[in-house]
């Protein structure tokens, strides 16, 4: 018998590649409504409470359109001029252009922007620098270091000796003469200084100093400060680190994702330790609008946003306190805030759970001065919203009246929903 091919499929079964825009939200509900619900209903979760996770932010329509762009369909392993695949022109183009600005904007001689995410960029710093068994001092866990710096289910804490220093148990404030004392005898490969939760600006002078004494490099995990730093609100780090590690998103207002910098001396190392080392081919829709981002925080206009996340977080610290909450270290130079919600007769779970109900968004995390967590909340979402001073100061008022309890969390919830609605994360 003669063999036959299966029947092509007719032209209704294959949408034509010209039947919708990238980004387009009309084709999504048509072709897949299911998915576009949860879309949609993300949408309204955004638009209808206070969200105030420290690690997110709204990205613009802009860092929108370059995710959605035909960029996400391009493979580009490798790096601009030296691809594993063709026709990566115009991917290299966009890389060339977030590099430059990335470089320009913190004052690095190199910076890699393909990392996936932060972790993913402190991977690539330890592998360019360090060897498995290598002591990496870092700050420990209960006191607001990150899974990757020491996490015993972690890469890091697998493959590493993690020694933690901590913070002064009075003021919360890093320990320095501890750091000094521990890199002195355990004389570690690296330091890590950074953390998810530590409020105030570390004295990266002094880092680098210590570091200097160890024969250590200096690793700085920026993800959190980065886009203060950028908007000239927060110290940078990069005149003292040998590498500085950050995310994209979180104040910086990009998309997720992260980023690695260094002096030309390391480029290299970095770059072979991002790809072919730790990734393959690089998200260039990511990259993208990477570059999109980093344009956007060299204006004025972002600077003047940078300032207001620390003027706001600070406002919302002291109305926290007249609240009856325990700020750690008294306040806050960033966009980070935690709080101990004991005074009030609750933990930070059960406060967090009835923040939640009223509809306040944010984290539980570790507290330096007791076994117990406490609350991580940040001012980056609500500032792009354009929230004042006396929006932080009904924020403070809505935190108290949502976890004293046991009010109506119906009116509290009320009340959010309200004024999250008058400050939409996208006007227009």
């Amino acid at each position: 018998m003669p063999v036959t091919s299966p029947a092509a499929p007719t032209p209704a079964a294959v949408p034509p590649a010209s039947d919708a825009r990238p980004g387009d939200r009309a084709a999504l509900l048509r072709q897949d409504p299911e998915i576009a619900g949860v879309l949609l209903a993300e949408q309204d979760r955004q638009a209808t409470a206070l969200q105030l996770i420290a690690a997110e932010n709204f990205t613009s329509p802009a860092v929108l359109a370059a995710l959605a762009s035909p960029l996400a369909d391009k493979y580009a392993e490798g790096y601009p001029g030296a691809r594993h695949h063709g026709g990566c022109e115009h991917a290299d183009a966009a890389e060339r252009i977030a590099i430059r600005r990335a470089t320009a904007l913190f004052g690095a001689e190199h910076a890699n922007v393909q990392s996936h995410s932060g972790s993913s960029a402190v991977l690539a710093a330890y592998a360019a620098l360090l060897l498995p068994g290598d002591t990496v001092l870092a700050m420990g866990l209960p006191y607001g270091g990150h899974l990757t710096h020491g996490a015993p289910g972690n890469f890091s804490g697998r493959w590493f000796d993690f020694v933690g220093y901590g913070v002064d148990p009075k003021s919360g404030l890093i320990d320095y003469e501890r750091l000094r004392a521990l890199a002195r005898a355990r004389r570690p490969k690296a330091i890590v200084c950074g953390s998810i939760s530590y409020p105030r600006h570390p004295d990266y002078a002094l880092f680098r100093e210590i570091a200097d004494e160890a024969g250590a490099y200096l690793i700085v995990d920026a993800a959190h400060p980065m886009g203060l730093i950028a908007g000239g609100a927060a110290p940078s780090p990069v005149p003292y680190a040998d590498v500085v590690c950050a995310t994209t998103h979180k104040v910086l207002r990009g998309p997720r994702g992260g980023m690695i910098l260094c002096g030309g001396a390391l480029a290299e190392r970095i770059d072979r330790a991002v790809f072919p080392f730790t990734q393959g081919g690089a998200q260039m829709n990511a990259v993208a609008a990477k570059a999109v981002a980093f344009g956007e925080a060299a204006t004025p206009a972002y600077a003047l946003y940078a300032h207001q996340v620390v003027a706001h977080a600070r406002v919302l610290a002291a109305g926290l306190e007249a609240e009856g909450f325990e700020v750690t270290t008294g306040g806050t130079d960033t966009h980070v805030i935690v709080a101990d919600p004991a005074p009030l007769g609750v933990d930070g779970r059960t406060a967090r759970a009835r923040l939640a109900a009223a509809g306040i968004v944010l984290d539980t995390c570790a507290l330096p001065h007791a076994d117990s967590r406490g609350i991580r909340l940040g001012t980056a979402a609500v500032t792009t919203q354009g929230m004042d001073d006396g929006d932080m100061a009904t924020i403070a008022a809505l935190f108290g009246a949502a976890v004293r309890g046991p009010g109506d969390p119906a009116a509290v919830a009320a009340e959010v929903r309200e004024l999250a609605l008058r400050h939409p994360p996208r006007p227009g």
